[in-house]
């Protein structure tokens, strides 16, 4: 079975401060977060700067807007900056370019895929309100993707494919998938940051992508990140870095964001390809995003709708997976009657898809979309995404039952300090807590552990771990 995950950078409000402390007050809230944790991330098998397509480029292109804020600043070391935190659940908990950034452990599964990302919104939330605690600041934690200024933050999922799968066959059989699926799992935004303008839009990033592929995340981002870094055996494996997809609130459209994926990923696996020859890829993502009667992306041959994009995939994913197991099933059934809801009245996507729901919500607030006062709005839009329980827009609606049920908040409490136990996160998890300040270094792939004085260990944490326990390893 297939290891995936997410990654995902939160928005973040502190009282009394401005952008231009992001960075170290980021770094700030996750060392204030109290959780049994290690400290030492281990950079030496990292290599962003690699592209699928066999090379490497000499730096990352970053924004240089950004470089405004750091004009007669002093910033601490680059190891205090980052601020890593390795759980006792096997995640990683970071500061990414001032955004306090969870990254899950591995799973196999749907359901501990979307455990774990829930818990993420917990111990974020958690450390946010430990640095409140310690500094008497008010902190605001947001699970969205942009400022509505310009500056847009990832929501990241990440696969582990063979590498006997092509670069070319990766790119032409999921971008149009990937432009697609915004109908389904887009986190909904209120007005845009480029032109033309409009007042509402499916996805929260269509804006922000300028290319179709490339190794960049930070500027000049791309629909398809070529970033080769696998964190596994590098001649058998890729690590499928998705960074287009919206922030979800909605636990639905979390889980069947990783469970479409890993099938569409599987028929390619099998020799099967979808293709779609579209038009200009970066701008039928624009408008899959902003036209809203039936979400119409340009083909080579003519406009046709997302929709119809989205169900060719499906049909292609049913006849080669039904019957395979009660997980792949539920997906496939899920995705036949959320399709068909989009078609028939996209209101009836309201409880399982976040643009649904906000802009349904937003009406109700505001009137009709062309009505709409834009600063309010765009204020209620934030709320949605507010991981307070009393001030979230979102969890007013789980409070009042309009949200589906998807996992029990057993699971989810459990993941915020466990890791799942069939992936190797559970070692990562046994060495945080039995090995402790003993830990040198700690990654996904490998922990370096003190033995004594000038003694070290290093302990590798094998890609189709299963079953066992860390002391297997070390006998």
């Amino acid at each position: 079975m297939r290891l995936f995950g997410s990654d995902i950078e939160y928005g973040l409000q502190i009282e009394g401060r401005d952008v231009a402390d992001q960075l170290e007050d980021s770094a700030e809230v996750i060392r204030s977060l109290q959780a049994n944790s290690v400290g030492c991330w281990d950079y030496a098998l990292e290599s962003p700067r690699c592209d699928l397509r066999g090379f490497s480029v000499d730096r990352l292109t970053t924004d240089p807007a950004d470089s405004v804020w750091d004009v007669g600043r002093v910033h601490p070391p680059e190891s205090e900056l980052r601020s890593d935190r390795v759980l006792e659940n096997g995640a990683r908990l970071y500061n990414d370019h001032g955004h306090p950034e969870y990254a899950t452990p591995e799973c196999r599964r749907i359901a501990d895929a979307l455990a774990h990302e829930l818990a993420g919104e917990r111990i974020v939330l958690q450390a946010a309100k430990d640095f409140q605690e310690r500094t008497g600041r008010a902190v605001k934690i947001y699970k969205n993707n942009t400022d509505y200024h310009g500056a847009s933050y990832g929501s990241h999922e990440n696969y582990l494919v063979p590498r006997s799968v092509q670069f070319a066959d990766l790119l032409s059989h999921l971008v149009p998938f990937l432009i697609s699926r915004s109908i389904l799992f887009g986190a909904g935004k209120v007005g845009s940051e480029s032109r033309p303008d409009v007042r509402f839009q499916l996805s929260q990033r269509a804006d922000f992508f300028t290319e179709l592929a490339s190794v960049d995340t930070l500027y000049r981002r791309p629909i398809f990140n070529t970033r080769d870094e696998p964190h596994a055996e590098q001649e058998r494996w890729i690590r499928l870095h998705v960074i287009c997809g919206d922030a979800n609130r909605m636990p639905w459209s979390i889980a069947m964001k990783f469970g479409t994926m890993s099938l569409v990923l599987r028929l390619l696996e099998m020799g099967d390809r979808v293709e779609w020859a579209l038009r200009d890829p970066v701008t039928a993502f624009r408008d899959a995003s902003r036209i809203l009667d039936g979400s119409r992306i340009e083909t080579t041959s003519g406009w046709t709708n997302s929709a119809e994009v989205l169900d060719d995939y499906r049909c292609a994913c049913e006849s080669r997976f039904r019957g395979t197991d009660a997980e792949t099933d539920w997906v496939l059934d899920e995705w036949n009657a959320a399709l068909e809801d989009f078609r028939t009245d996209w209101t009836r996507l309201a409880d399982r898809v976040d643009w649904a729901a906000k802009r349904l919500m937003l009406e109700q607030f505001c009137g009709p979309v062309e009505t709409w006062d834009a600063p309010l709005a765009q204020s209620l839009d934030l709320e949605y995404h507010n991981l307070e329980p009393q001030d979230s827009l979102f969890d007013a609606l789980v409070a009042e039952g309009q949200t589906r049920t998807v996992i029990p908040e057993s699971r989810i409490l459990d993941a915020m300090s466990m890791p799942p136990q069939d992936t190797r996160a559970q070692l990562r998890a046994e060495v945080v807590r039995t090995y402790g300040e003993q830990v040198q270094a700690i990654g996904w792939r490998r922990a370096i552990i003190s033995a004594g004085p000038d003694d070290s260990r290093v302990v590798e944490f094998p890609v189709n771990w299963e079953t066992g326990t860390l002391s297997d390893l070390l006998e």
